[in-house]
């Protein structure tokens, strides 16, 4: 982390974080009963684990607790792969096992082999809530939360109705699970009849995205990880993603990426963007970082897998990274002021 971003965070309180990796104390609940009722009733020998980041030094205390139920018989394996939401699922693993368990996140496609556990927040959102009545002087908002605080959403949502609101909710589109869910690469659960959202849950990039889709709607953040309120201004990441396009104009060499995990992947787009430039070449990795692209000689890349690569990471690359939408920006296909926030929509 840079100085100036540790001293934004001090002053705002850190919205940087997802919610995974929280400073309050907590108890999961991994629903280890569930898991070996699953174990037991497919008769299975091998099990997977898969964690999100800030929860994988917890995996081996998890399998050591499943180890004491389940059937002498069965082997616990760890998935060592980056996991970042339920669309990063690890495929490798998943193949060689009998049942695979994912842990934090909610499901984005049913199978009969995956368990999700979505390891719910243990805290409690209604003090800052409250604070954040002061941005909602509207008779009607909307309420949106990550999965994380689903469990919350129903109450939320009748509190919000007992202060006088209106509330408006509904659920997206086939990526989303719950009503009022959004993801980081989809925010259909926004879309209602309410000028004001109300969104729930740690972390900017979540409503920073919301407010970028949904640019005529005031979105308040409600933080109650890192106890802040705030209203989410996309000015300075409007000026992040302007810049990275105007350095990209004068590209020659593009580097078409396509993201091969599970849930990422959008080949007919890359697959496009190639076949209408001679200049564009395509390279699939499995996990897209600023490292493993140093070696690949291009004055540009093109990122057809999760948005939040080129968003959150994208001053980290050595050349520019862009979304599909910014690519047509930068090679005169669309004007410049129809730059928008690139989002997914649909299971795999």
């Amino acid at each position: 982390m840079s100085q100036d971003a540790a001293g934004d965070a001090t002053s705002e309180g850190d919205l940087r974080n997802t919610g995974m990796s929280l400073r309050h104390d907590r108890e999961w609940d991994y629903e280890l009963e569930r898991i070996i009722e699953e174990i037991e009733e497919k008769d299975a020998k091998k099990v997977g684990l898969q964690f999100p980041e800030g929860l994988k030094r917890r995996g081996p205390a998890v399998a050591d607790d499943l180890r004491a139920l389940a059937p002498d018989d069965v082997t616990f394996m760890l998935s060592g792969q980056p996991c970042y939401g339920a669309c990063d699922l690890d495929t490798f693993l998943m193949r060689r096992t009998d049942v695979f368990v994912h842990f934090g996140h909610s499901p984005m496609k049913n199978s009969d082999k995956i368990i999700y556990v979505p390891l719910f927040s243990n805290v409690d959102p209604f003090p800052m809530m409250e604070e954040a009545l002061e941005e909602l002087p509207e008779d009607d908002v909307g309420l949106v939360t990550t999965a994380q605080h689903m469990n919350l959403f129903d109450d939320m949502k009748e509190w919000l109705e007992g202060e006088g609101y209106d509330v408006h909710t509904r659920k997206g589109d086939d990526r989303l699970t719950h009503e009022g869910q959004v993801l980081g690469c989809n925010y259909a659960s926004a879309d209602i009849d309410a000028d004001q959202v109300l969104y729930v849950g740690g972390g900017k990039f979540h409503p920073l995205g919301l407010a970028m889709e949904h640019p005529d709607k005031k979105v308040v953040i409600c933080d109650p990880v890192n106890n802040v309120v705030t209203v989410a201004d996309t000015e300075k990441f409007m000026k992040q993603r302007y810049g990275a396009v105007h350095r990209a104009m004068d590209a020659e060499k593009w580097g078409v990426i396509f993201c091969t995990k599970i849930g990422q992947g959008r080949w007919e787009m890359a697959e496009k963007i190639v076949d209408e430039n001679e200049n564009a070449y395509l390279i699939t990795m499995d996990e897209v970082t600023p490292d493993r692209l140093r070696n690949f000689d291009m004055d540009a890349f093109v990122n057809t897998g999760c948005p939040r690569i080129t968003t959150d990471d994208g001053p980290q690359f050595h050349k520019p990274m862009l979304t599909p939408g910014e690519y047509e920006i930068a090679v005169g296909n669309k004007p410049l002021d129809e730059l928008s926030f690139d989002t997914f929509h649909g299971t795999w």
